[in-house]
């Protein structure tokens, strides 16, 4: 039985309309910021790494949804698990049963997990933070989180408060009782914990925003430091984790490392289906779940749902068949190679940093007259534009979508599905180098670009 509702004509009638209908109903910051920098394009369909406009073009995607799409888009194995999902008729969600689907996924997620023993399923990254934040808390009787300056953990209420980017934060005041430190500092870290009030640490192995990586032997030490002083490790491994760099988790590149907390989310969805997840320790779940009057002390309406289980354990399965994670260091090495060797040859590149699939580039201040001019020019207006100087022509001129790896920031933030290949890794570097070879020219679109930016930037004060 049908009521008449047919999405695809829904979507062939009025698809076209998608800008206005963003602009006049939900962020309308989002249409004009797309439009000012040319990103307003029209895509309508994608498979694996590439999408397709309009026109039937390709595009290459460097950027896989802010790290969502991991195995790509519309994998065939998720695709079909879903749709079997679907048809199976489940009594999805019904509150009073156990059904066989999320523990299944936990099972083999932790398979994944050494040390960790259970797991809650929410619906998001920054639920899987405040999870592990109030966990922490109840776990330790202690009220007080570390965070790292510049780290992102989620824009819910307790994650902004272990965000530490201001811009985030601002005008949402007040927030929970927590503390920055500097990524790699352990006297602070110390000092801190030393009050004696300290639930936790959170960190991102490789954070974010600038993809800077935690220095050797610091995730190790900080763990130390915090079990001597009763508190707890928390690994937001939402971006890093499930292959991302090179290992299923980000913090199993440095040994002895064994989070009490862990949260996963993006990958784990296939795409599809939002889901985010909790993993840590015996103790700490039977702390927090220490007898039936506290059943329900946590729980999510729609977590553990049937679709983003059977997205998971296909997810999984695929990445455990095909050999992801191994795939993506391997690939991650060579496109983090290739562009280490264009470091000497264009002023303006100053590093290259990352692991895996998660590559930062960095520009900076050139030491020649003339581009030293127009980065002064580029840094007055705002900071930031150069990186976005090169992002344009990478999807105007040559099809390929990146990210500015933060606001305020000269870095271009590499995080494609795991499943790009070598002919990926020539077309994104191929074009890379040609935009830097423009923008060292000192002039073509990149400049014309720029200056139209920098006229943007000074109207905006």
């Amino acid at each position: 039985m049908t009521d008449g509702f047919d999405l695809r004509a829904l979507l062939a009638e009025r698809g076209g309309e998608r800008y206005e209908l963003h602009a006049r109903y939900l962020n309308p910051q989002l249409p004009r910021m797309l439009h000012t920098i040319g990103f307003d394009k029209v895509y309508e369909r994608a498979a694996g790494a590439h999408f397709w406009d309009a026109d039937g073009v390709d595009h290459l995607d460097m950027l896989a949804g802010f790290g969502v799409m991991g195995l790509g888009r519309h994998h065939p194995v998720v695709r079909k698990a879903l749709h079997d999902v679907l048809d199976a008729d489940l009594p999805d969600l019904t509150r009073f049963d156990c059904p066989p689907l999320p523990g299944l996924l936990a099972e083999r997620l932790l398979a994944h997990s050494p040390h960790l023993d259970r797991v809650f399923f929410g619906n998001s990254g920054t639920e899987a933070v405040e999870t592990a934040l109030k966990f922490a808390r109840y776990a330790t009787g202690r009220p007080r989180i570390v965070y790292c300056d510049h780290a992102f953990h989620g824009l819910t209420t307790g994650a902004l408060s272990v965000n530490g980017e201001k811009g985030f934060r601002a005008g949402f005041d007040p927030l929970l009782p927590d503390t920055p430190i500097a990524l790699g500092d352990l006297g602070a870290l110390e000092r801190e914990l030393r009050r004696g009030d300290v639930a936790a640490f959170v960190v991102e192995p490789i954070q974010g925003k600038g993809v800077h990586e935690a220095p050797p032997g610091f995730l190790a030490a900080a763990q130390e430091l915090l079990h001597r002083h009763g508190a707890l490790l928390i690994a937001d491994e939402v971006q890093t984790g499930l292959g991302r760099t090179g290992d299923f988790y980000a913090y199993q590149h440095e040994d002895g490392v064994e989070p009490d907390l862990v949260c996963v989310a993006k990958a784990l969805s296939g795409g599809y289906v939002p889901v985010g997840a909790t993993l840590g320790k015996e103790w700490i779940f039977k702390k927090v779940y220490s007898s039936m009057d506290r059943v329900l002390v946590h729980s999510a309406s729609f977590g553990s749902n049937a679709q983003a289980m059977a997205a998971g354990l296909a997810v999984l399965s695929v990445m455990e068949s095909e050999g992801t994670v191994a795939h993506a260091r391997r690939i991650g090495g060579l496109l983090k190679g290739r562009l280490e060797e264009l470091v000497p040859r264009y002023e303006l590149l100053h590093q290259i940093r990352g692991r895996g699939l998660m590559i930062g580039i960095e520009f900076g201040r050139p030491s020649s007259l003339g581009l030293r001019g127009r980065w002064t020019m580029l840094q007055t207006a705002r900071k930031g534009l150069f990186a976005q100087m090169v992002v344009a022509p990478l999807l105007q001129r040559h099809r390929i979508l990146t990210q500015v790896s933060g606001d305020h920031l000269e870095v271009i933030k590499l995080i494609p599905p795991l499943v790009i290949d070598e002919a990926d890794v020539d077309r994104f570097v191929t074009a890379f180098t040609a935009v830097m070879d423009d923008a060292h020219g000192g002039g073509g679109l990149v400049w014309d670009f720029g200056r139209t930016l920098v006229k943007q930037a000074v109207a905006q004060r």
